[in-house]
Order: structure tokens, then sequence, then C-alpha cells
């Protein structure tokens, strides 16, 4: 195995919590022991939780030690590595695929851990150029570590693109379900893993953009029940006004909901959600594409978009596939 199969585990375990760590990047982290095998493969997961390298750490430290009770708060959890590691980890090494942080935020620094439990070296992605958290690799370098970096960055640097764009403006993506045969129509085209996944990141939203025409036609609800958690305020794009539509469609009944004509410009985190004529009209605003592929196939006209995209990360959710594109723009 090279380092950059290690790394790609990383970037890949990332990918599965994309948008998901919002306001926060995704990052991944593999842990090996001294003789080189995996110990814990794990990904920051939810904006406020533990980093990356704090979870593939605990991880690591339950495999060695499964009689360890490990608190959940992360800064606790931090706290009692430190304290009480018993040098399982001493030699060990870790593949990060961005700069280990070196400040105290909601959660502790992460450079800081891998020094406290003797790792012997550090391989990272990407350099973090946050101002506040850089500096990670600087600090372990001074504390003995090997630190190696640029392993497999263009994979990195891609995964942070999300990151990086809602820091300066807004990142827009659409979300889009297929059949198999690229059939957007139908009652319920994805799996419910996927609707679930789905409306996780409904819930992470600053704003769900949406047609007249959808809220006309099928009369939702777009809220984030499946995941049990809050609905996303809406910006319903339209030719009439608010008022013309049917106050009775359930996505006006959510409570504690917002609802717009304009997409505000406090908006980061925005999502498109609806089918091949409102994906046609906002194509050239959007930086990325979500798409769910069910593995059934339908009776319905296919989608038909001209649309060059480049895929960046595919993963499996229940039967259906679905993946990040990048939009190649001419």
């Amino acid at each position: 195995m090279n380092h950059e199969f290690y790394m790609n585990l990383a970037i890949d375990e990332a990918w599965k919590y994309q948008l998901l760590t919002y306001p926060n990047p995704a990052v991944g982290c593999v842990i090996l022991d001294k003789n080189g095998k995996i110990l814990s493969i794990e990904a920051h997961k939810e904006a406020g939780k533990a980093h990356a390298e704090l979870e593939a750490v605990s991880k690591a430290l339950k495999a060695l030690n499964p009689n360890l009770d490990l608190p959940q708060n992360a800064n606790d959890l931090h706290e009692f590595i430190c304290q009480n590691h018993q040098g399982l980890l001493k030699g060990a090494s870790a593949y990060v695929s961005l700069e280990p942080c070196n400040h105290q935020g909601k959660t502790p620094p992460c450079a800081k851990l891998f020094s406290a439990l003797g790792f012997s070296e550090v391989f990272i992605a990407t350099k973090d150029e946050h101002k506040l958290a850089s500096g990670g690799a600087g600090f372990l370098k001074d504390q003995g570590i090997k630190v190696h970096m640029g392993i497999c960055e263009q994979r990195a640097k891609e995964l942070l693109k999300p990151f990086l764009k809602w820091q300066k403006s807004s990142f827009k993506f659409f979300k889009l379900a297929l059949s198999l045969n690229g059939s957007a129509y139908g009652k319920i085209v994805s799996s419910k893993a996927s609707r679930t996944y789905a409306h996780t990141l409904r819930s992470k939203l600053d704003l769900l953009v949406v047609g007249g025409e959808t809220i006309r036609h099928d009369r939702p609800i777009l809220d984030a029940r499946l995941a049990q958690a809050k609905a996303p305020n809406l910006c319903i794009l339209s030719r009439q006004n608010l008022e013309s539509f049917d106050p009775n469609i359930p996505l006006f009944s959510v409570p504690e909901r917002e609802i717009f004509t304009n997409i505000p410009s406090e908006a980061k985190l925005i999502m498109y959600e609806g089918g091949e004529n409102f994906l046609k009209a906002f194509k050239d605003e959007l930086d990325m594409l979500l798409i769910f592929s069910s593995s059934n196939l339908n009776t319905f006209e296919n989608v038909k978009l001209d649309l060059k995209l480049k895929p960046l990360y595919k993963g499996f959710l229940e039967n259906d596939t679905y993946g990040f594109y990048e939009i190649i723009k001419s």
C-alpha cells in the first residue's frame, strides 16, 4: 500500500459528510499503528462535534483498548485522551485530508493531539489557508514529528471547494434524482436512504430554492422529517407572486420557516431542487450537482440536458448510487 492509497481512504470518508459539516470543511483522517495496520478511518461529521483527527484517534484507541470509556463531548474527549492514552498510539501515523488545526475553537487543536500521543508521522493532503486554523504542520515539526505535505493534493482541494466558496460568497448546488434510465419523473424516484440523506442536507442549508411550477404540480412540504431535523427556509422563484399559490399547499404550513421570493445575500449554502427545466434555467449559477441514481427502471421520459460534468465522488445509499459532480463551464 502506498501513501496515496491511505490518503484516498481519508478523502473518500470525508466526502460522505460533504456539506453536512457546514460551516466547517469536510475532513477525513486515517490512523495506522506503528506496524502499518489500519486502526480507523473517520471524518468530521458535524460542526461543533469532534474533528476528523479526534474521531479517528478515539476509534483507534477503542480498537486497541475496548474497555476505554470515552466521553461524548469533543472537548472532554480531547482532554481524556491526552491524559489516558496509555501510550497505545506511540509511533503511529496519520493521514489527514487537511492540515490539522492549531487553535482552540469550539473543539481543541488537533495538532496537539498527535503530539501528546507520540505520533511519529503525519501525512497531509493540503495546507489549511485559514489564518486562524493554520500552523498545525509547523507545530508538529517543532515537536519532532515527521510531516509530509501534498499527498493527493488535487483531490483534497476538490473536497474543500464548497468550504472555500461559502467563506467568500455562496455555494450553490442542484439536487437531482433519476431512475436508472435517466428519468426524473415518477412519484418516488430514489430509495428511502437517499431521501433521508437529502433531508439531512436540507436541515443544514441556509436556503432551499424551488420553482413555482414544482410547487403547484407536486404540492410538496419540503421539510426534513426523514432526518427528524429542522426544515429549511425556502426561496420560491416564480413569475407570479406568493399570493397566487394555494395556501393549503403543505410547505406553507411548516412552522418557523421563512419564505423568500429572491435569494438573500446572507445565504451561503444553497440547494436547488427541481426537474430538467429548472436545472436548465440555473445551470450557469451552480457550483456542483448532487445526482441520485436509482437501481430501478421506469417508463417515463429521460432528462435531456447538454451539460459536461466532472465526477468528484460516488457512493452508495441502499440500492441507489449518488455522486457529486462539478459542472465544466466552457
